[in-house]
Formats: structure tokens, C-alpha cells, sequence
């Protein structure tokens, strides 16, 4: 087995003498190639039939090691062998998807090979599109540019500058001097299926970025307006790296005494469930199938001649081709993308909660539960409380207090005392109290700060 770790223009020369000089006439013969595999649909056509010319289909191993990634192969498992994510695994339930790639560096002295490819070909014709394939999985019905569509006005480009002491694109000096290679891009697919058809497929991916991440975000529909309102959205992500997870956005009721929908999860984080794993890496898993002849976690011809078909009508726009070539928008190093990103993904139907979310601990505040009866709650054998106890609960919201207002909380410090007092000695009411029949009064308000 022949691994190419090689510039792609010499793919074919060495493929050429290799199978000259070096091909084994018993046993079994394999090259494994890794992108890039042309720079558009016509030189990958051409790279794929030199190839073809000394070493088949069959002995040929595309790698994409996106595809050896463990919650990348989780996705079939997610989908196929849970009833409950099948049934909503379509447009009448997910209003949009996400599929982003963040790195938290620039091109580090790299610049030279970056600018001569650019981020799209770098990272969204091959690993995310192939994170879509297998999140979608379902043949459109054909593929021109009617069926799977990315065109200029579904892409947003960026390129970043210098900030905090870190380095601009244009300042790394392996970097061509005014160079307007997109470092950032976020573009738009739609897939014109029955399953599909109308929910925007965006693809973001970006150098020198605030973290290093990659991940799905799969946003659902609102739920129908009733007794809730300006609710979370419910979104499943499949964090790819770093720290694998899966995890359910969902709303559910704020622990205590209010009756509100807050924003929470249901978490699957594998170094915690599952604390003695070891999971391969995707290298590992991939050169492994290729040893053992399994082609399945591998891009065959036709998947490279359709990611190509999709993306290079928007690669020649970018290098020129078809007129001048765009400027990208710039976005400081260590920022989360360009300035107009937010506009663009909510543009295509993406909501942001209206609700603070925190994750992994959400901090409800404090609550104090004082017993009146310490308090001396009987008042005599005519006050009508001898018989009876009474408790205050006093909420405090700790994310809403704020200490720059004193005031503030002096006055609500003296409500609860007064309160306290009222209950005890049963004759006075600041705030109304329900009294059931075994005389525990309930507090129809709770004292909140504002933050």
C-alpha cells in the first residue's frame, strides 16, 4: 500500500513509476490519495483519468479523513437506529442547518500553499460536504445546478487582519502582496428533494478564528404559540471536535416556585459517559480500512466529480473567471467572522434564543426557606395562629442581582422582612398570600434584583 503524501502534481508520475517498479504481481496493490484533488471539475476530471490509466477504481483509496471521524460515523447510527430521530429528520421539523469548521490560527507561515487553494477548496468541498452527504444521505434528483444550488448571492467571504498583537493574512510574508484569498467563507446550499426541499444547508469555515471547533447545529421549527412564548428553539448539535458530544437543546420548566420554560440540555459527552474509551484517530480507523479493503469511509470517483460540480462555478468567481474577482469582507484575528456573519445566518431562518442559555451549569440563585416558627409565630390564643406555622420563601435570581444598586436591595430586603412579619402575626398583607387549609401561606411573588 503506496500512501501519497505528495503535492498533487505529481500524482500522476509517481502513480506512473510505482506501477511500473514497484507493483507486486501476487497479492494486493493500493494507493491512497488525499485532496487536493484538482481546483476545479475539469482538473479533477483530468487527475482522476490519469490516474485510471495505471491504477483502478478498486485499488484507488480517496481519503477524506472527515470520514474516519468518530461522531461523523455516529451520524448513521444517530439517524438510522433512533426511531425518534428518524421521524423528525426532515423539513416539516428542522428549519435549518449549520455545519461549521472554526480554526483558532492563521496560516502560520503556510500562506503560500493556502493562497494558491483558499478556504473553500481547503475545507468546504471536501470535509464539510461530506459531513452533508451523510447528514442528508438521500440522492436529490439529479445533480445540476437546479437540484443542488450554491451560487454569489448565497456566499459571504471573509479575510482576516491584524489584531491584538497577532498577525494579518497579508502580513504573513509567504502571503502574495494584496492578496484577496477568502480566509473566511460562509456560503448557502439547498438540496431540491421531497425531504429536503427548502431548508438551507450553511456551510462556515474560517482561519484565525475565536476557538477551534467544528460541529453540526441542527435548528428545529418553533413549536406552535400557546402558553409559551419567545421560547428557545430546539436544536441538536453533533460537536465533531474537540470533546465529542451530542447534545438536545430543549426547554423545560425553571426549577421552584415560577412556571417558566428555560433553555437546557440533554448532554452525551463521550469523555464522560464514556470515560474509558479510546477513540482512533480518524487516520488510524481510515489507513485501517484500507488495509483491510473497506472502501466504505472513502470518496469514490463520481462523489469527487459531484463536490466539484457544485462548488466550482462559485471557485471561478472567486479566482476571476467569470469577471472580478471579489473583495472579502475583513474581520479582526481571533473574532468570531466577519460583521455581517449574524445577518447572513438569519437570513436563511436562524433564531438565536431570546433566552440566556449557559452551558454547562446554569445558576439558578439561592433559595431560603425560613421556618416562622422560630420567628415566634403565636400571637396568643385569640390571634387565630396558634395552631398553624407558616413559611417565607424568599427567591433570589443570583444572575439578576446587581450590588451597584444598593437601594435596590435595601428596599427589597425590607419587603421581605415586612413580609415575614405579615405571616406571622396574620393580620397584614403587602403581598396577597394563599392560605390552604393546613395553613402553609405560598408567597405569590418572589423578590428579584434587577442584574
Amino acid at each position: 500500500m503506496f500512501y501519497f503524501a505528495l503535492p498533487p502534481n505529481v500524482f500522476v508520475s509517481v502513480a506512473k513509476n510505482i506501477k511500473e517498479h514497484c507493483y507486486a504481481e501476487t497479492g494486493v496493490n493500493r494507493i491512497i490519495v488525499e485532496k487536493p484533488l484538482g481546483r476545479d471539475l475539469d482538473s479533477a476530471r483530468e487527475l482522476s483519468n490519469s490516474l485510471k490509466q495505471y491504477w483502478s477504481e478498486e485499488e484507488t483509496y480517496r481519503i477524506d479523513h472527515y470520514l474516519g471521524k468518530e461522531m461523523v460515523k455516529n451520524i448513521l447510527v444517530l439517524r438510522f437506529a433512533n426511531i425518534a430521530m428518524a421521524s423528525m429528520w426532515d423539513k416539516s421539523h428542522i428549519s435549518n442547518i449549520q455545519i461549521t469548521f472554526k480554526e483558532p490560527f492563521g496560516t502560520e507561515g503556510r500562506g503560500g500553499y493556502f493562497d494558491s487553494f483558499g478556504i473553500i477548496r481547503d475545507v468546504l468541498q471536501n470535509h464539510l460536504l461530506q459531513v452533508l452527504s451523510i447528514l442528508t444521505m438521500e440522492r436529490p434528483v439529479s445533480f445540476s445546478a437546479e437540484d443542488i444550488r450554491d451560487e454569489k448571492e448565497d456566499t459571504l467571504l471573509g479575510q482576516y487582519v491584524g489584531a491584538d498583537g497577532k498577525p494579518g493574512y497579508l502580513e504573513d510574508d509567504t502571503v502574495p502582496r494584496g492578496s484577496v484569498c477568502p480566509t473566511f467563507a460562509a456560503t448557502c446550499l439547498w438540496i431540491k428533494n421531497e425531504r429536503w426541499e427548502g431548508v438551507p444547508f450553511i456551510l462556515k469555515a474560517g482561519k484565525a478564528l475565536n476557538e477551534a471547533k467544528v460541529e453540526v447545529r441542527i435548528q428545529f421549527k418553533d413549536v406552535t404559540q400557546g402558553i409559551f412564548k419567545d421560547i428557545t428553539r430546539n436544536e441538536l448539535i453533533i460537536r465533531i471536535q474537540p470533546s465529542e458530544a451530542v447534545y438536545l437543546k430543549m426547554n423545560t420548566k425553571t426549577p421552584g416556585l415560577q412556571t417558566r420554560a428555560m433553555a437546557t440540555e440533554m448532554d452525551l459527552t463521550y469523555n464522560q459517559r464514556f470515560a474509558d474509551a479510546k477513540i482512533p484517530e480518524a487516520y488510524e480507523a481510515l489507513i485501517l480500512d484500507a488495509l483491510q479493503g473497506d472502501h466504505s469511509n472513502f470518496v469514490r470517483n463520481d462523489e469527487l466529480d459531484v463536490a466539484w460540480k457544485i462548488f466550482t462555478p462559485i471557485l471561478h468567481w472567486i479566482d476571476g473567471q467569470s469577471g472580478a474577482r471579489p473583495k472579502p469582507t475583513s474581520y479582526p484575528y481571533g473574532s468570531r467572522g466577519p460583521a455581517e456573519l449574524n445577518t447572513f445566518v438569519e437570513k436563511y431562518g436562524y433564531h438565536r434564543s431570546p433566552s440566556r442559555y449557559e452551558w454547562p451549569v446554569t445558576n439558578l440563585g439561592a433559595q431560603l426557606i425560613i421556618d416562622t416558627k422560630s420567628l415566634g409565630a403565636t400571637r396568643g390564643a385569640g390571634s387565630g395562629v396558634r395552631n398553624c406555622f407558616a413559611f417565607v420563601a424568599i427567591t433570589v435570581i443570583a444572575e439578576r442581582i446587581d450590588m451597584n444598586h444598593p437601594i435596590i436591595a435595601l428596599v427589597c430586603a425590607v419587603d421581605i422582612v415586612f413580609q415575614a412579619y405579615a405571616v406571622c402575626n396574620w393580620r397584614m398583607f403587602w403581598n396577597p398570600f394563599v392560605l390552604p387549609a393546613d395553613g402553609i401561606g405560598t408567597p405569590t411573588r418572589a423578590c428579584q434584583l434587577k442584574h
